[in-house]
C-alpha cells in the first residue's frame, strides 16, 4: 500500500474469472466493473486472464491483465483447478495488498499456496454444493471447500442476505454483504429487435445458462402449455448436453433459441422491450441478469426462492412449477403487471445495486481488512 496525494493507493489482484473484457458471464462482468472502478479511484489493479481468452493485449482501460495458462479446453473442469493454481503461484510474487478470489470451487484446495503477504478475500458466490449438475462426491468436496475458505480467508463476501445468514449460522463467521451491480443508463435501440424480427412488447424473454437449477424446463413447459401467442426468446449457450435436450424438445416457431449474446446494448434492448422477463435461477445468490432486467424496467416473473425474493420483494410474479408459469403467462396476456412494479425495481437498483455503490463498498472492505491486519 502506498500514499499518493494524501490518499491510500492499494495494489489489488483479482482471480477466479476467465478475464476481462467480459466474454463469459457473471464473475467476468463483476471483475470488469470492479477493476475499472478501482482504477478510476487511483488503485493499481491486476486481473488474471485465461490463455484461452480472445483478448490479446496486456491491459484494458487501465487494468493490468495477467495472462496464465488455462488447460480447460483439454482437461475440462479439472483445467479450472490448474488455471487457478497457475494464478495463485504468480500472485505469490506480485506483492498484492489484497487478493480478491471470485469463488472458491477450484482455488480453495490450493490454500497452502495462497500469497501470505496479501489479504485474501473470497467472494462466496452461491451455495455451490447445491447445484444439481454435481454428483454426491463432488457436492461433499464443495462443502469441504466452503468450510475451508470460511476458516482460512481474511474476509468473506456474500452477495445475498441468504448467503450471509448461511455463513453466520453454519460457520459462526462474518461475511460482508456486497451484491453485484447494474447500470441504470440504459439506451435501448429498436434496430436490435428488428434484426431478430421482434416487436416491442410482443415477446417474452429469458437469459440463462442451460443448467437444471436455472429451471428453464419449467419456463419452456409453462410457455408451451399456456395460451400465450407471443414468442419466448431464450438467450444462452445451449452447447452442453442439457441444452441440446431442451432445444430439441422445445424449439418451435414460438420458442426460439438464438444462442448466446454478450453485446450489452443488444441485451439491454431485448430486456427493455420485452413484455415479460422470465427468471428461473434458484441457487447462485444475487443474479446479475436479474439486476439488469430490473434496471431495464421490464416486468419480471421469477422462480420462488429466498435469493430472488430478497432482491425483488413483492414487485414480481413468482412460480414454483410449470403450471404456475402457464397461469402467469396466460393471465399476463389478458392483464398487464401491476402498476408500479417496474419503477419500484428500478429504484432498488439506484439505491442498492449501482456499480459506483458496489465499487465504494468493495474499496471500503479492502481498507478495513488492511487496517485490521496492522493491529
Amino acid at each position: 500500500m502506498t500514499e499518493q496525494n494524501g490518499s491510500r493507493r492499494l495494489h489489488i489482484g483479482i482471480l477466479g474469472c476467465r478475464g476481462i473484457p467480459n466474454h463469459y458471464g457473471g464473475y467476468e462482468q463483476f471483475a470488469e466493473y470492479l477493476a475499472c472502478g478501482l482504477v478510476r479511484k487511483g488503485h493499481q489493479v491486476g486481473v488474471y486472464i485465461s490463455s484461452l481468452h480472445p483478448y490479446a493485449a496486456d491491459s484494458w482501460r487501465g487494468v493490468r491483465l495477467i495472462r496464465r495458462q488455462d488447460p480447460e479446453n483439454r482437461l475440462g473442469a479439472f483445467g479450472q483447478f490448474i488455471y487457478d493454481l497457475n494464478c495463485l503461484r504468480d500472485a505469490r510474487r506480485r506483492k498484492f495488498d489484497v487478493l480478491l478470489q471470485l469463488g472458491y470451487t477450484s482455488s480453495a484446495v490450493w490454500y497452502p499456496v495462497w500469497p501470505a503477504d496479501a489479504r485474501n478475500i473470497v467472494h462466496l458466490d452461491g451455495l455451490e454444493w447445491k447445484r444439481s449438475k454435481y454428483n454426491y462426491p463432488v457436492r461433499q468436496f464443495l462443502k469441504w471447500m466452503e468450510k475451508l475458505v470460511a476458516r482460512r480467508a481474511d474476509a468473506l463476501i456474500a452477495d445475498s442476505p441468504v448467503i450471509k445468514n448461511y455463513t453466520r449460522e453454519t460457520y459462526r463467521c462474518h461475511s460482508e454483504l456486497i451484491a453485484y451491480g447494474a447500470e441504470t443508463a440504459i439506451q435501448p435501440d429498436l434496430k436490435h429487435l428488428e434484426k431478430m424480427g421482434l416487436e416491442p412488447g410482443n415477446y417474452l424473454l429469458a437469459i440463462s445458462r442451460f443448467v437444471p437449477e436455472n429451471n428453464l424446463e419449467l419456463i419452456l413447459e409453462g410457455h408451451r402449455n399456456s395460451d400465450c401467442a407471443r414468442p419466448l426468446i431464450v438467450i444462452g449457450n445451449a452447447g452442453n448436453r442439457y441444452g441440446a435436450w431442451l432445444t430439441g424438445r422445445y424449439a418451435s416457431p414460438v420458442i426460439r433459441f438464438p444462442g448466446p449474446i454478450y453485446d450489452k446494448p443488444v441485451l439491454d434492448s431485448l430486456r427493455a422491450y420485452a413484455g415479460l422477463y422470465l427468471h428461473g435461477h434458484s441457487v447462485g445468490g444475487t443474479n446479475p441478469s436479474l439486476l439488469e432486467a430490473m434496471a431495464c424496467r421490464v416486468p419480471i416473473c421469477a422462480h420462488r426462492n429466498d435469493f430472488n425474493a430478497a432482491v425483488l420483494g413483492p414487485d414480481a410474479y413468482y412460480f414454483r412449477d410449470s403450471r404456475e408459469v402457464s397461469q402467469i403467462i396466460s393471465n399476463f396476456e389478458r392483464q398487464a403487471a401491476p402498476e408500479g412494479w417496474t419503477e419500484a425495481n428500478f429504484r432498488k437498483i439506484q439505491t442498492d445495486y449501482q456499480w459506483p455503490v458496489i465499487v465504494d463498498r468493495m474499496e471500503k472492505l479492502f481498507f478495513k481488512v488492511m487496517d485490521e491486519s496492522r493491529r
